[in-house]
């Protein structure tokens, strides 16, 4: 989870027994937006954010070749914070994190 996302999505997919590391877990809330994809990558974690700035370097990533573990996208104010817990815990449940790399998905998912 990118430090900008709120505390009520990650405790809900939480108590949903869904593995969650945030930004505040592991000590990252200091770091750009391309050094946190690239710590993401070193985990093999897809990082979930609302920040168009994150969502900007992904995109720059997948023109430019250069590898991430995936984001998945939603925007602050359309989508719903309960459609925003859905949609991450059907894709948790979904897809494993090799499936989504070099990838962005955009919530919500219908």
């Amino acid at each position: 989870m990118d430090v900008h996302v709120r505390r009520a999505v990650t405790n809900a997919l939480r108590l949903r027994k869904i593995d969650v590391l945030t930004a505040q877990d592991d000590t990252t809330t200091r770091l750009s937006d391309p050094e946190l994809l690239d710590r993401a990558h070193t985990l093999g974690r897809v990082l979930f954010s609302q920040d168009d700035d994150l969502l900007a370097e992904a995109a720059a990533r997948q023109r430019s070749g250069r590898e991430f573990s995936g984001l998945i996208y939603a925007h602050q104010i359309h989508v719903p914070v309960g459609r925003c817990i859905d949609d991450l815990a059907l894709l948790a449940q979904a897809e494993d994190a090799p499936a989504l790399r070099n990838r962005v998905i955009f919530l919500p998912l219908t």
